[in-house]
């Protein structure tokens, strides 16, 4: 196990402390650090930015366990911008971190930092971000994000009327013009939503049920670098300037993420659709049950999104800290999916749900998640 002294070896057994079980967010058993004092010890947590509310959310709540827990947290957001966390990671290791949780903005661009993290003796947690290229990286703590991506295609099946919410077949049988829209190709996780959304619309496609008019349907072709809402915005203008122009209609979008939705939403709310779904505005699906998105969702705009609970994310990436700093492996529930090029890295997955309108209530609001009033008004 990396990055314990034989000050704190000793400080276990002088103590009779029992080590953290390691058990998953939600166990019943003690998370309790027993190292060393968590006092002692400091936590570097970088997120990637403060664009999104999803990543505040996560920062604020990884922050508040670590520190209910005891520990000192440095917690950084790198504004989307790449050197900026290479240089924040940089820094939380000069300054003596002893352990690093990372959301990053690149996998692919922090092989250094994380050679001179090993170097030092400082695990690190890869957080809802898969970091690739580089054997060290200790544990992952995600959603099962293959599902993430069955459950957003799941979601316009659903909205189209070709399936029901209980998994059997819709009434409907098209065929329908939709489009397709992924994340930023430097994120792993975007390969992840892509592949599990087509593997489940794929059969749609090849019965031409679902026929997609522009014809872009490689990853490649409909990333979004950075996830930018203004990037997807410009994307769906450029689609139905080009594709639609012969008068047809798109009447589905597979979106990725609610901030893409909503530049989406705003691309045909501006070309005449809707403005609801009962008006002729498409099913758009989305991710992360951000609050502008709920509201559109609640005003019959948009489709759907999934839920995410980033709070038992945080809570889980909080149990593994505490299980390395207490000189133990973090209990994973998958060792064999995320292989990050190098090595396939241990994972903790969580679940996810589709929200439509009629489970706001029970997946948003009955969780303290959001209230009826943040709900109403579209706004945190």
């Amino acid at each position: 196990m990396r990055r314990i002294t034989i000050a704190a070896m000793g400080a276990v057994l002088a103590l009779g402390l029992a080590a953290c079980s390691g058990s998953g967010a939600g166990g019943d058993d003690s998370t309790e650090a027993a190292a060393a004092d968590p006092a002692d010890l400091t936590v570097g947590v970088a997120m990637p930015t403060q664009t999104s509310e999803r990543w505040i959310a996560d920062g604020d709540a990884v922050e508040k366990g670590l520190t209910e827990a005891g520990y000192k947290v440095d917690l950084q957001f790198a504004g989307d911008d790449i050197p900026t966390q290479q240089q924040q990671i940089d820094q939380m290791i000069t300054k003596g971190a002893d352990l690093l949780i990372i959301a990053s903005i690149d996998g692919t661009a922090l092989a250094t930092q994380l050679q001179a993290a090993a170097d030092a003796n400082i695990p690190v947690i890869a957080y809802d971000r898969l970091i690739r290229d580089s054997e060290n990286v200790d544990f992952y703590v995600t959603f099962d994000n293959y599902n993430v991506g069955v459950q957003q295609a799941t979601a316009l099946l659903v909205g189209l009327g070709l399936l029901n919410a209980d998994g059997s077949a819709g009434d409907a049988t098209g065929p329908f013009n939709i489009e397709l829209f992924a994340g930023s190709l430097d994120d792993n996780n975007a390969h992840f939503f892509y592949k599990g959304a087509m593997d489940t619309l794929q059969e749609y496609i090849d019965a031409g049920t679902l026929v997609v008019k522009s014809g872009q349907t490689d990853i490649e072709q409909v990333a979004t670098l950075r996830w930018l809402q203004e990037t997807a915005q410009k994307r769906m203008e450029d689609l139905l300037t080009s594709a639609y122009s012969d008068g047809s209609k798109v009447q589905g979008v597979l979106s990725p993420y609610d901030g893409l939705s909503r530049g989406i939403i705003t691309a045909l709310q501006n070309a005449g659709y809707g403005p609801t779904i009962a008006d002729g505005m498409p099913i758009v699906t989305g991710q992360d049950a951000e609050i502008a998105s709920v509201k559109l969702i609640n005003d019959d705009v948009q489709s759907s999104t999934i839920f995410k609970d980033t709070r038992k994310l945080a809570e889980q990436a909080v149990v593994s800290a505490q299980s390395f700093l207490a000189g133990e492996e973090p209990e994973a529930n998958d060792t064999e999916t995320y292989d990050n090029g190098v090595k396939v890295v241990p994972s903790y997955l969580l679940e996810s749900d589709i929200v439509y309108k009629d489970n706001i209530q029970s997946l948003l609001i009955d969780s303290g998640y959001w209230t009826e009033d943040q709900v109403a008004s579209g706004q945190a």
